[in-house]
């Protein structure tokens, strides 16, 4: 079942923290196989969001638990720019370029998985970018800087190559409580063939961008604290120890009820695994990035 996500404003509330500044590193969550952009296997971190420290963790709790809300209801409207980055092969060919029916087909994979948003892309801006097209995990910012539209209302979504050294990422997000809303920084950067139908299988039915746009809207991993309260800081998601990979079925980790939420956008799943939200999640994401009140 696809839960409902109340309509939202994207906007951020500051803490004064970092999304890179996390006890969760990347090397610890966990290599898993993808078909690169190259068509060759290759070993891959599922997402470079690190999780909150716990320090931060407090902090945010605190922050949401003492906002003044009312949840809306309706739909909103999500403008969304893509900022396609692309390089030349040995040969002179193109490498990074995603067809439109691509990008449209993402764009219906967000709508699927947000009900009660209207995902619309506003452009598709392609950038000629060799010196950062397989540097835009370590160049982010100032590839960002340089590309970002209106990101207090609208989506940047990047797509290159991004890698941790010789590791590829899948992607990787801000949290909407970093920065001022309208700060460049804010936005998600995902592997160009994971589109659906961008060849990076298993990954490549469009979920790597729902995945990123959850932390981008203020979600954790399920698995973020292991079996220890809070876990997510989601009530409705079942504790889990640890990352789950592939689609195991009956998985459980933790003693309190639930099995694994192997099925949820915010684990590690193989795309065909993930299709649901809670709705504490979608709770979550509505007070998180409704920001200052708005």
């Amino acid at each position: 079942m696809r839960h409902r996500v109340m309509a939202i404003v994207i906007v951020g509330f500051v803490l004064g923290l970092s999304p890179a500044a996390g006890s969760d590193d990347i090397r610890s969550q966990g290599l898993t196989a993808i078909v690169g952009p190259s068509g060759q296997v290759e070993w891959g971190y599922r997402c470079g969001t690190p999780g909150p420290d716990a320090a931060t963790l407090a902090q945010v709790e605190a922050a949401l638990a003492g906002q003044r809300y009312q949840r809306r209801g309706g739909d909103i409207t999500v403008p969304v720019i893509f900022h396609v980055l692309y390089a030349l092969d040995d040969e002179g060919n193109e490498v990074g370029k995603i067809p439109m029916d691509r990008i449209e087909a993402q764009i219906d994979v967000l709508d699927a998985a947000y009900n009660g948003f209207d995902f619309t892309l506003e452009a598709v801006n392609e950038v000629f970018a060799p010196d950062w097209f397989e540097r835009c995990f370590q160049l982010d910012k100032r590839i960002k800087r340089a590309l970002a539209v209106s990101p207090a209302t609208t989506l940047n979504i990047y797509t290159c190559v991004p890698q941790y050294g010789r590791y590829l990422l899948l992607g990787f997000s801000s949290f909407p409580w970093s920065y001022d809303e309208d700060d460049y920084r804010h936005g998600v950067v995902m592997l160009h063939s994971s589109v659906p139908g961008g060849g990076s299988s298993p990954y490549d039915e469009g979920d790597t961008a729902t995945h990123e746009i959850g932390h981008y809207l203020g979600l954790y991993h399920t698995f973020q604290g292991g079996c220890e309260p809070p876990g997510d800081s989601v009530d409705d998601t079942p504790y889990e120890a640890t990352a789950a990979f592939s689609c195991p079925i009956g998985r459980d980790t933790c003693p309190q009820e639930g099995l694994d939420p192997i099925h949820n956008f915010m684990d590690y799943t193989y795309d065909s695994c993930m299709y649901e939200f809670t709705e504490g999640q979608a709770f979550r994401m509505d007070v998180a990035a409704s920001g200052r009140g708005l």
